[in-house]
């Protein structure tokens, strides 16, 4: 994706994948500085680990607490979360969805639904239901969000288990229907929630894109929702990160094609093997 950009662009700079072990973090971290290492993504698990060893955060970074992008400027590190903003822009370029006064339920507990959670706050939410597996985590976030968002304590916002007997209800009057759970990229044929309680008022969401359509997003498409899947989220915020490092906006139609390609020759591929 960041090559692809920068070859259209023409400028010198190259992305490169590193393996970092957990007790190697701060030494990766401030061999930025002494590389002069224009900057950097940061993936799970170290997305809240490696706040401590850097030496400003962005606001959306402090306010989500954890960070997936770093820059180097002037000698000191600073971080940048652009996680939510790249949710909340390809619903709204990709889906073409406002989420003002909307009733959405988010699926999952983890980071990307931290990040997601709060920028739908703050972008004007009516009503947020944190759907987990585990209650207790999906609690923990809850707390952590009116922790940061007390000012828009008016929100609705509550946690649940996936087993709850409310959610059909919450389900029922839903607009918008997002997972963030990796169950989209297992070959796992149990259902998050009965789908069948899925409609046309529904925009359902899966923030995976290997499958491009998951299951959700299959059962989604068949009684008449919307769907969206998790392409444009890693287009979106990849391009907000690649804007922070060179001040150049990525060329997103472009960037989309070769992603496409990549992911239907992995796919390809795949099928491949398991034939043989």
């Amino acid at each position: 994706m960041h090559n692809t950009a920068i070859k259209h662009l023409s400028l010198n700079y190259i992305y490169l994948p590193f393996e970092v072990k957990k007790e190697n973090l701060s030494i990766a971290i401030r061999g930025l500085k002494g590389l002069e290492i224009k900057g950097m993504n940061i993936t799970i698990p170290y997305k809240e680990d490696v706040i401590q060893f850097l030496d400003y955060l962005e606001e959306e970074a402090e306010l989500i607490g954890a960070v997936n992008t770093i820059k180097l400027e002037r000698g000191s590190l600073k971080g940048y979360n652009t996680d939510g903003n790249g949710f909340i822009e390809s619903l709204r370029i990709d889906a073409h969805e406002d989420v003002r006064g909307k009733n959405i339920i988010i699926f999952g507990a983890g980071g990307a639904a931290r990040a997601i959670a709060i920028k739908l706050i703050v972008a004007g939410a009516e009503r947020i239901i944190i759907a987990n597996r585990t209650i207790e985590r999906g609690v923990k976030l809850v707390e952590y969000i009116n922790s940061k968002l007390s000012h828009q304590n008016s929100k609705f916002l509550k946690a649940i288990s996936l087993k709850d007997r409310l959610l059909i209800q919450y389900i029922r009057e839903a607009d918008i229907l997002i997972n963030t759970t990796p169950v989209g990229m297992k070959n796992n044929l149990e259902p998050l929630f009965p789908y069948d309680y899925l409609s046309d008022r529904h925009m359902v969401c899966d923030i995976v894109y290997r499958p491009l359509k998951t299951r959700l997003l299959q059962e989604a498409s068949i009684r008449g929702a919307r769907i969206l899947n998790g392409l444009g989220m890693l287009i979106y915020q990849g391009n907000l990160s690649f804007k922070i490092w060179t001040g150049y906006e990525m060329p997103i139609e472009i960037v989309r094609k070769i992603l496409i390609e990549e992911l239907e020759k992995r796919n390809s591929e795949v099928r491949s093997q398991k034939s043989e």
